[in-house]
């Protein structure tokens, strides 16, 4: 005898009244429903109907965007890692340039590479050497923005709808230009040409809105104004570099440190941070305290970084420069 079987069967009908409109073979095993009992309501013009293999929908109709989303969880294995990504994450995500839920023809699925699935109905499996940490959005399981914009990226050919994917990440808050380029990089997404130009365009993006959240701390936190986007020379000597922010009469200098590879090489990250390195090490020889800034924590922490800059401006009255520094437009 199957001790998952109920020794009196419920009517079926409680199935279909309940909340969990979509459920698995398995679970119908479990509340006694014979596979014949399935197959005989998923029949043409029947109460049920299935949706994907061993996943069942227990109403007639067009099933919600909900159920679609719970369908393709399940398909891709109950209890195991699988999360939302492509543009159906991004749609739940509200991004107001990717289609409802409803208008989707596909739903990817992330789960990690070891996995044996494959694409079945409208659910497509994307793989991951190592999966990220799942983002619970209204109740679904989905991928982080920027892991999402690469699967979504990757089946797009039209350069100006990843434009728009990619802006509105970075506009809407969701992230930062530099994780999207980093997740684009690990997809190998680099080496497409309406990848790339994109990329340039969100790069710039970023910037400009990390600026602009400069602006507001020095306004907002009282900070003295400073000189904006300087080049820094030592008389008659080489030039030091280029800041965002540099406070003379403090010697203090600050620079937003925006890192990402264009070119999708890592090398190109490591050139760059070893660039600021050089210049940092170069500027402190100099007298000149320099704050480094990330575009993220100008986003979460701005409070917080008006207060690292402050103690700067503040501790410089400590020491006198080594030497004097011209401050030239950029």
């Amino acid at each position: 005898m199957n001790h998952n079987t109920p020794l009196t069967p419920r009517p079926l009908d409680h199935l279909s009244r309940n909340q969990r409109r979509i459920m698995t073979a398995r679970q119908l095993r479990e509340h006694g429903v014979t596979a014949g009992a399935v197959a005989e309501r998923c029949r043409p013009g029947g109460p049920w109907q299935q949706l994907l293999p061993q996943v069942y929908l227990l109403h007639s109709g067009p099933p919600t965007s909900d159920e679609r989303l719970q369908a393709a969880l399940l398909y891709a294995g109950s209890g195991a890692e699988a999360m939302v990504t492509g543009l159906a994450a991004l749609a739940l995500h509200r991004f107001s340039s990717v289609p409802p839920l409803l208008g989707l023809e596909r739903i990817d699925v992330l789960v990690p590479r070891q996995r044996r699935l494959r694409d079945a109905g409208e659910v497509t499996i994307r793989r991951a050497h190592v999966m990220p940490e799942a983002e619970e959005v209204s109740g679904v399981a989905c991928a982080p923005v920027p892991r999402a914009l690469a699967d979504a990226v990757a089946e797009l050919d039209d350069p100006e709808t990843v434009r728009r994917l990619l802006t509105e990440a970075v506009i809407g808050g969701h992230c930062e230009a530099a994780a999207v380029v980093r997740e684009l990089r690990q997809a190998q997404l680099l080496s497409r040409p309406h990848v790339v130009e994109a990329v340039d365009a969100l790069l710039a993006e970023g910037r400009a809105i990390a600026e602009g959240r400069l602006y507001q701390m020095v306004r907002c936190h009282g900070l003295p104004d400073p000189l904006w986007n300087v080049d820094l020379r030592v008389p008659g000597g080489p030039r030091l570099g280029d800041v965002d922010a540099f406070w003379p009469e403090h010697s203090v200098a600050l620079e937003i440190d925006a890192r990402a590879s264009r070119q999708g090489q890592r090398q190109d990250d490591d050139e760059m941070w070893s660039e600021y390195a050089r210049k940092r090490e170069h500027l402190e020889r100099l007298g000149i305290t320099v704050v480094h800034v990330t575009p993220k924590k100008l986003r979460e922490s701005l409070e917080q970084q008006a207060t690292v800059v402050r103690t700067a401006l503040m501790a410089s009255t400590d020491h006198t420069p080594a030497a004097y520094v011209v401050a030239l437009p950029r």
